[in-house]
Protein backbone atom coordinates (compact mmCIF):
# COMPACT_ATOMS: atom_id res chain seq x y z
CA UNK A 1 0.00 0.00 0.00
CA UNK A 2 2.72 2.60 0.74
CA UNK A 3 3.96 2.20 -2.62
CA UNK A 4 1.24 1.66 -4.49
CA UNK A 5 -0.54 5.06 -3.79
CA UNK A 6 2.74 7.05 -4.61
CA UNK A 7 2.24 5.79 -8.05
CA UNK A 8 -1.15 7.45 -8.25
CA UNK A 9 0.36 10.35 -8.02
CA UNK A 10 2.88 10.62 -11.31
CA UNK A 11 0.22 8.41 -13.29
CA UNK A 12 -2.39 11.25 -12.43
CA UNK A 13 0.35 14.10 -14.04
CA UNK A 14 0.86 11.87 -16.74
CA UNK A 15 -3.10 11.43 -17.55
CA UNK A 16 -3.16 15.65 -16.88
CA UNK A 17 -0.38 16.33 -19.44
CA UNK A 18 -2.24 14.19 -22.09
CA UNK A 19 -5.49 15.72 -21.46
CA UNK A 20 -4.06 19.45 -21.34
CA UNK A 21 -1.82 18.65 -24.81
CA UNK A 22 -5.21 17.52 -26.63
CA UNK A 23 -6.71 20.83 -25.20
CA UNK A 24 -6.90 24.33 -26.75
CA UNK A 25 -4.77 25.54 -24.28
CA UNK A 26 -1.39 23.53 -26.72
CA UNK A 27 -2.12 25.63 -29.81
CA UNK A 28 -2.01 28.69 -27.88
CA UNK A 29 1.41 27.86 -26.01
CA UNK A 30 3.21 26.18 -29.25
CA UNK A 31 4.54 29.94 -30.46
CA UNK A 32 5.52 30.95 -27.26
CA UNK A 33 9.18 32.17 -27.18
CA UNK A 34 10.08 31.16 -23.32
CA UNK A 35 8.92 27.54 -24.38
CA UNK A 36 9.94 26.86 -27.57
CA UNK A 37 13.09 28.08 -29.50
CA UNK A 38 13.68 28.22 -33.33
CA UNK A 39 15.44 24.95 -32.43
CA UNK A 40 11.98 23.29 -30.97
CA UNK A 41 9.30 25.18 -32.02
CA UNK A 42 6.48 22.31 -33.45
CA UNK A 43 5.16 24.92 -35.62
CA UNK A 44 8.52 24.85 -37.48
CA UNK A 45 8.96 21.53 -37.18
CA UNK A 46 5.69 20.51 -38.89
CA UNK A 47 6.61 23.48 -41.73
CA UNK A 48 9.88 21.64 -42.18
CA UNK A 49 7.68 18.30 -42.39
CA UNK A 50 5.34 19.94 -45.11
CA UNK A 51 8.42 21.40 -47.23
CA UNK A 52 10.30 17.96 -46.90
CA UNK A 53 6.90 16.29 -48.50
CA UNK A 54 6.58 18.77 -51.06
CA UNK A 55 9.91 18.13 -52.02
CA UNK A 56 11.54 21.56 -51.17
CA UNK A 57 14.62 21.42 -49.34
CA UNK A 58 13.52 22.44 -45.95
CA UNK A 59 16.70 23.95 -44.96
CA UNK A 60 16.86 26.16 -47.38
CA UNK A 61 15.39 29.81 -46.45
CA UNK A 62 16.35 29.91 -43.08
CA UNK A 63 13.21 28.73 -40.62
CA UNK A 64 13.62 24.82 -40.06
CA UNK A 65 16.42 24.13 -37.55
CA UNK A 66 15.61 20.69 -36.56
CA UNK A 67 17.75 18.33 -37.20
CA UNK A 68 17.85 16.04 -40.20
CA UNK A 69 17.32 12.97 -37.98
CA UNK A 70 13.76 14.43 -36.12
CA UNK A 71 12.58 15.41 -39.79
CA UNK A 72 12.90 11.71 -40.93
CA UNK A 73 11.15 10.53 -37.39
CA UNK A 74 8.34 13.34 -37.85
CA UNK A 75 8.07 12.34 -41.19
CA UNK A 76 7.90 8.81 -41.78
CA UNK A 77 7.76 6.36 -38.14
CA UNK A 78 5.40 9.60 -35.84
CA UNK A 79 3.10 11.48 -37.98
CA UNK A 80 2.58 15.37 -36.55
CA UNK A 81 -1.07 14.64 -35.46
CA UNK A 82 -2.72 15.31 -32.38
CA UNK A 83 -3.56 12.19 -30.71
CA UNK A 84 -0.17 10.83 -31.59
CA UNK A 85 1.65 14.41 -30.33
CA UNK A 86 0.12 13.63 -27.00
CA UNK A 87 1.10 10.12 -26.62
CA UNK A 88 4.78 10.71 -27.82
CA UNK A 89 5.34 13.99 -25.64
CA UNK A 90 3.55 12.06 -22.26
CA UNK A 91 4.97 9.36 -22.86
CA UNK A 92 8.43 11.17 -23.45
CA UNK A 93 8.16 12.79 -20.05
CA UNK A 94 7.11 9.71 -18.52
CA UNK A 95 10.53 7.81 -19.85
CA UNK A 96 12.28 11.07 -18.37
CA UNK A 97 10.65 10.80 -14.60
CA UNK A 98 10.80 7.18 -14.96
CA UNK A 99 14.89 7.02 -15.82
CA UNK A 100 15.29 10.55 -12.77
CA UNK A 101 13.67 8.08 -10.26
CA UNK A 102 15.72 5.26 -11.22
CA UNK A 103 18.71 7.13 -11.58
CA UNK A 104 18.23 8.13 -7.83
CA UNK A 105 18.26 4.20 -7.01
CA UNK A 106 21.40 3.44 -8.52
CA UNK A 107 22.91 6.43 -6.67
CA UNK A 108 21.48 5.05 -3.36
CA UNK A 109 21.10 1.47 -3.85
CA UNK A 110 18.92 -0.86 -5.91
CA UNK A 111 17.10 -2.05 -3.63
CA UNK A 112 16.15 1.57 -1.72
CA UNK A 113 12.80 2.24 -1.40
CA UNK A 114 11.22 3.48 -4.15
CA UNK A 115 9.36 6.32 -2.41
CA UNK A 116 11.99 9.00 -2.81
CA UNK A 117 12.07 7.55 -6.91
CA UNK A 118 8.51 7.76 -7.26
CA UNK A 119 8.55 11.62 -5.68
CA UNK A 120 10.91 12.80 -7.88
CA UNK A 121 9.06 11.53 -10.71
CA UNK A 122 6.61 13.26 -9.30
CA UNK A 123 8.50 16.65 -8.90
CA UNK A 124 9.64 16.27 -12.74
CA UNK A 125 6.57 16.15 -14.05
CA UNK A 126 5.02 18.82 -11.66
CA UNK A 127 7.34 21.22 -12.52
CA UNK A 128 6.58 24.24 -14.42
CA UNK A 129 9.60 24.64 -16.25
CA UNK A 130 8.97 21.03 -17.57
CA UNK A 131 5.00 21.43 -18.36
CA UNK A 132 4.73 24.46 -20.13
CA UNK A 133 7.37 23.50 -22.59
CA UNK A 134 5.61 19.74 -23.06
CA UNK A 135 2.54 21.72 -23.85
CA UNK A 136 3.82 23.50 -26.08
CA UNK A 137 5.33 20.45 -28.01
CA UNK A 138 8.68 21.53 -27.82
CA UNK A 139 11.45 18.89 -28.79
CA UNK A 140 13.48 19.98 -25.85
CA UNK A 141 11.16 17.95 -23.76
CA UNK A 142 12.52 14.73 -26.27
CA UNK A 143 15.62 15.83 -25.72
CA UNK A 144 15.58 16.16 -21.78
CA UNK A 145 14.35 12.61 -22.36
CA UNK A 146 17.47 11.39 -24.06
CA UNK A 147 19.71 13.05 -21.72
CA UNK A 148 18.39 11.28 -18.81
CA UNK A 149 17.68 7.83 -20.26
CA UNK A 150 21.63 8.03 -21.83
CA UNK A 151 22.35 9.03 -17.87
CA UNK A 152 20.30 6.10 -16.91
CA UNK A 153 22.55 3.48 -19.23
CA UNK A 154 25.65 5.30 -17.72
CA UNK A 155 24.64 4.85 -13.48
CA UNK A 156 24.13 1.26 -14.94
CA UNK A 157 27.80 1.84 -16.26
CA UNK A 158 26.64 0.67 -20.03
CA UNK A 159 29.10 2.96 -22.00
CA UNK A 160 27.46 2.06 -25.43
CA UNK A 161 24.21 2.76 -25.29
CA UNK A 162 24.91 5.86 -23.06
CA UNK A 163 27.28 7.30 -25.56
CA UNK A 164 24.87 6.40 -28.35
CA UNK A 165 22.28 8.42 -26.98
CA UNK A 166 24.46 11.12 -26.28
CA UNK A 167 25.54 11.52 -29.63
CA UNK A 168 22.23 11.16 -30.83
CA UNK A 169 21.02 14.50 -28.28
CA UNK A 170 23.82 16.59 -30.28
CA UNK A 171 22.33 16.26 -33.52
CA UNK A 172 19.12 18.17 -31.77
CA UNK A 173 21.30 19.73 -29.05
CA UNK A 174 25.34 21.00 -29.30
CA UNK A 175 25.84 21.74 -26.06
CA UNK A 176 24.98 18.00 -24.80
CA UNK A 177 28.72 17.10 -26.19
CA UNK A 178 30.21 18.81 -23.56
CA UNK A 179 28.69 16.49 -21.35
CA UNK A 180 30.40 13.43 -22.50
CA UNK A 181 33.43 13.77 -20.35
CA UNK A 182 31.47 13.00 -16.95
CA UNK A 183 29.09 10.87 -18.65
CA UNK A 184 32.08 8.69 -19.50
CA UNK A 185 33.65 9.04 -15.93
CA UNK A 186 30.06 8.14 -14.16
CA UNK A 187 29.93 5.01 -16.75
CA UNK A 188 33.84 4.65 -15.15
CA UNK A 189 33.35 5.03 -11.30
CA UNK A 190 29.65 4.44 -11.47
CA UNK A 191 27.03 6.76 -9.60
CA UNK A 192 27.89 7.17 -6.15
CA UNK A 193 29.92 9.41 -4.41
CA UNK A 194 33.26 7.98 -2.76
CA UNK A 195 35.73 9.67 -0.24
CA UNK A 196 38.92 8.94 -2.93
CA UNK A 197 38.46 9.14 -6.45
CA UNK A 198 38.49 5.54 -8.41
CA UNK A 199 41.53 5.30 -10.54
CA UNK A 200 40.22 5.62 -14.32
CA UNK A 201 40.38 2.91 -16.97
CA UNK A 202 42.04 5.36 -20.01
CA UNK A 203 41.59 2.34 -22.12
CA UNK A 204 38.22 1.89 -21.23
CA UNK A 205 37.39 5.99 -21.43
CA UNK A 206 39.44 5.86 -24.34
CA UNK A 207 36.92 3.27 -26.02
CA UNK A 208 33.75 5.14 -25.15
CA UNK A 209 34.70 8.56 -26.87
CA UNK A 210 36.00 6.35 -29.88
CA UNK A 211 32.22 4.95 -29.63
CA UNK A 212 30.53 8.62 -29.22
CA UNK A 213 32.80 9.54 -32.43
CA UNK A 214 32.21 6.60 -34.65
CA UNK A 215 28.13 7.12 -33.32
CA UNK A 216 28.36 10.42 -34.81
CA UNK A 217 30.55 10.32 -37.83
CA UNK A 218 27.44 7.79 -38.57
CA UNK A 219 24.41 9.97 -37.80
CA UNK A 220 26.00 13.03 -39.22
CA UNK A 221 26.20 10.80 -42.33
CA UNK A 222 22.21 9.20 -42.08
CA UNK A 223 21.57 13.50 -41.66
CA UNK A 224 23.37 14.07 -44.78
CA UNK A 225 21.79 11.50 -46.79
CA UNK A 226 17.78 12.50 -45.24
CA UNK A 227 18.39 16.09 -46.43
CA UNK A 228 20.06 15.35 -49.17
CA UNK A 229 23.22 17.62 -48.88
CA UNK A 230 25.33 19.29 -45.93
CA UNK A 231 22.44 22.57 -45.68
CA UNK A 232 21.84 20.82 -42.54
CA UNK A 233 25.02 21.34 -40.41
CA UNK A 234 25.12 25.19 -40.82
CA UNK A 235 20.82 25.37 -40.13
CA UNK A 236 21.25 23.46 -36.67
CA UNK A 237 25.25 23.15 -35.68
CA UNK A 238 26.08 26.20 -36.95
CA UNK A 239 22.72 28.08 -35.48
CA UNK A 240 23.67 26.73 -32.17
CA UNK A 241 26.91 28.94 -32.75
CA UNK A 242 26.46 31.85 -35.14
CA UNK A 243 23.13 32.89 -33.72
CA UNK A 244 21.32 33.54 -37.20
CA UNK A 245 17.89 33.80 -35.69
CA UNK A 246 17.54 36.48 -33.00
CA UNK A 247 13.72 35.83 -31.55
CA UNK A 248 13.28 36.31 -28.26
CA UNK A 249 13.81 33.30 -25.31
CA UNK A 250 14.85 33.35 -21.76
CA UNK A 251 18.54 32.93 -22.87
CA UNK A 252 21.59 35.70 -22.01
CA UNK A 253 22.03 36.09 -25.41
CA UNK A 254 19.56 37.26 -28.20
CA UNK A 255 19.42 40.93 -26.86
CA UNK A 256 23.03 41.08 -26.32
CA UNK A 257 23.36 40.21 -30.10
CA UNK A 258 20.55 42.57 -31.02
CA UNK A 259 22.17 45.56 -29.80
CA UNK A 260 25.30 44.43 -31.01
CA UNK A 261 27.27 46.60 -33.81
CA UNK A 262 28.34 43.81 -36.29
CA UNK A 263 31.85 44.36 -36.47
CA UNK A 264 32.17 43.40 -32.86
CA UNK A 265 29.64 40.04 -33.54
CA UNK A 266 32.80 37.45 -34.46
CA UNK A 267 34.55 38.12 -31.32
CA UNK A 268 31.96 37.78 -29.19
CA UNK A 269 30.00 34.90 -30.94
CA UNK A 270 33.26 33.05 -30.32
CA UNK A 271 33.46 34.00 -26.66
CA UNK A 272 29.81 32.86 -26.04
CA UNK A 273 30.24 29.76 -27.80
CA UNK A 274 33.33 28.93 -26.68
CA UNK A 275 32.89 29.85 -22.59
CA UNK A 276 31.10 27.12 -21.31
CA UNK A 277 33.81 25.13 -22.58
CA UNK A 278 35.95 26.22 -20.08
CA UNK A 279 34.30 24.88 -16.72
CA UNK A 280 34.39 21.22 -17.82
CA UNK A 281 38.02 20.50 -16.69
CA UNK A 282 37.92 22.25 -13.42
CA UNK A 283 34.45 20.70 -12.57
CA UNK A 284 35.33 16.92 -13.74
CA UNK A 285 38.55 17.30 -11.96
CA UNK A 286 37.50 18.73 -8.74
CA UNK A 287 34.78 16.06 -8.46
CA UNK A 288 36.38 12.96 -9.58
CA UNK A 289 35.13 11.54 -6.40
CA UNK A 290 31.41 12.12 -7.64
CA UNK A 291 30.89 12.61 -11.68
CA UNK A 292 27.46 12.09 -10.72
CA UNK A 293 27.57 16.47 -9.39
CA UNK A 294 29.69 17.17 -11.99
CA UNK A 295 27.39 15.92 -14.93
CA UNK A 296 24.72 17.93 -12.95
CA UNK A 297 26.64 21.35 -12.33
CA UNK A 298 27.65 21.40 -16.25
CA UNK A 299 24.05 20.16 -17.05
CA UNK A 300 23.22 23.77 -15.13
CA UNK A 301 25.44 25.76 -16.79
CA UNK A 302 24.96 24.49 -20.52
CA UNK A 303 20.90 25.55 -19.36
CA UNK A 304 22.38 29.13 -18.14
CA UNK A 305 24.26 30.06 -21.13
CA UNK A 306 22.69 28.32 -24.36
CA UNK A 307 22.33 30.12 -27.12
CA UNK A 308 18.40 28.95 -27.81
CA UNK A 309 17.15 27.70 -24.18
CA UNK A 310 13.89 27.09 -23.15
CA UNK A 311 12.58 26.96 -19.80
CA UNK A 312 12.44 22.97 -20.07
CA UNK A 313 16.14 23.15 -19.65
CA UNK A 314 16.09 24.92 -16.52
CA UNK A 315 13.66 22.45 -15.25
CA UNK A 316 16.02 19.37 -16.02
CA UNK A 317 18.35 21.13 -14.08
CA UNK A 318 16.40 21.79 -11.45
CA UNK A 319 14.69 18.11 -10.89
CA UNK A 320 18.38 16.83 -11.20
CA UNK A 321 18.77 18.64 -7.86
CA UNK A 322 16.96 15.74 -6.41
CA UNK A 323 19.36 13.76 -6.51
CA UNK A 324 21.40 15.29 -3.82
CA UNK A 325 20.02 15.62 -0.43
CA UNK A 326 23.50 15.14 1.43
CA UNK A 327 24.10 19.26 0.06
CA UNK A 328 20.70 20.25 1.14
CA UNK A 329 21.95 21.36 4.74
CA UNK A 330 24.85 23.18 2.99
CA UNK A 331 22.97 26.31 0.84
CA UNK A 332 24.22 29.51 1.98
CA UNK A 333 21.52 31.28 0.41
CA UNK A 334 18.19 28.72 -0.52
CA UNK A 335 15.49 31.18 -0.20
CA UNK A 336 17.06 34.30 -2.31
CA UNK A 337 17.65 31.70 -4.76
CA UNK A 338 13.98 29.64 -4.67
CA UNK A 339 12.42 33.67 -4.84
CA UNK A 340 14.29 35.01 -7.75
CA UNK A 341 12.90 31.35 -9.68
CA UNK A 342 9.62 32.70 -8.16
CA UNK A 343 10.17 36.07 -9.47
CA UNK A 344 11.80 35.03 -12.90
CA UNK A 345 8.70 32.67 -13.24
CA UNK A 346 5.49 35.62 -12.83
CA UNK A 347 7.95 38.27 -14.86
CA UNK A 348 8.66 36.39 -17.84
CA UNK A 349 5.55 35.70 -18.99
CA UNK A 350 4.21 38.95 -17.84
CA UNK A 351 6.58 40.98 -19.58
CA UNK A 352 6.86 38.69 -22.88
CA UNK A 353 2.84 39.58 -22.38
CA UNK A 354 3.20 42.94 -22.18
CA UNK A 355 5.93 43.37 -25.21
CA UNK A 356 4.55 41.38 -27.86
CA UNK A 357 0.63 41.22 -27.09
CA UNK A 358 -0.16 44.22 -25.65
CA UNK A 359 2.46 46.34 -27.34
CA UNK A 360 2.94 48.84 -23.46
CA UNK A 361 6.37 47.41 -23.07
CA UNK A 362 9.22 47.12 -25.07
CA UNK A 363 12.32 44.78 -25.18
CA UNK A 364 13.87 45.85 -22.63
CA UNK A 365 10.60 44.52 -20.20
CA UNK A 366 11.25 41.13 -21.72
CA UNK A 367 15.42 40.97 -21.63
CA UNK A 368 15.21 42.33 -17.73
CA UNK A 369 13.10 39.06 -17.21
CA UNK A 370 15.56 37.24 -18.60
CA UNK A 371 18.29 38.96 -16.63
CA UNK A 372 16.82 37.78 -13.64
CA UNK A 373 15.81 33.82 -14.90
CA UNK A 374 19.39 33.92 -15.21
CA UNK A 375 20.27 35.42 -12.62
CA UNK A 376 18.30 32.59 -10.66
CA UNK A 377 19.91 29.72 -12.45
CA UNK A 378 23.28 31.12 -11.63
CA UNK A 379 22.39 31.58 -8.21
CA UNK A 380 21.20 27.48 -8.08
CA UNK A 381 24.68 26.65 -9.52
CA UNK A 382 26.77 28.87 -7.15
CA UNK A 383 25.06 27.21 -3.74
CA UNK A 384 24.91 24.03 -5.18
CA UNK A 385 28.37 24.17 -5.91
CA UNK A 386 30.09 25.61 -2.82
CA UNK A 387 26.98 22.96 -0.74
CA UNK A 388 28.80 20.38 -2.90
CA UNK A 389 32.13 21.88 -2.00
CA UNK A 390 31.05 21.73 1.62
CA UNK A 391 29.57 18.12 2.39
CA UNK A 392 32.59 16.38 1.35
CA UNK A 393 34.35 17.61 4.29
CA UNK A 394 34.02 15.94 7.88
CA UNK A 395 34.12 18.12 11.00
CA UNK A 396 34.47 17.07 15.00
CA UNK A 397 32.03 18.31 17.17
CA UNK A 398 32.12 21.77 18.41
CA UNK A 399 34.48 22.60 14.96
CA UNK A 400 33.27 25.19 12.27
CA UNK A 401 35.18 24.92 8.93
CA UNK A 402 35.34 28.91 8.14
CA UNK A 403 35.87 30.28 4.46
CA UNK A 404 38.69 32.98 4.63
Amino acid sequence: MPVRLPLLIPAFLLLLRFGLILSPLSPWLRDDHQLASPLTSFTRLKEGIWLFQKGIDPYHGGVFRHSPLTLALFTTLIPPLPLVSALVWTAADGLAAWCLGEIWRARIAPNADEGRGLLLASLYLANPYNLGPTLALSTSSLDNALLLLSLRFAVLQRPSPAVLLLALLSFSSLPAVLLLVPLVMIVLSGPRATAVPRKVDLNAAGRAVGEFALYTIAFAGASTFVAGSWGWVLQTWGATVMLPDLTPNPGLWWYFFTEMFDHYRPFFLLTFSLHPLIYVAPICLKFQHDPLFAFFLLQGIISTFKSYPTLSDAGLYVSLLGLFPEIYTYFRHPLVTALLHLHAAVLLPLFHYLWLDAGTGNANFFYASTLVFGLANGATIVDSLWAGLRSTIGEKDGWDVVQL
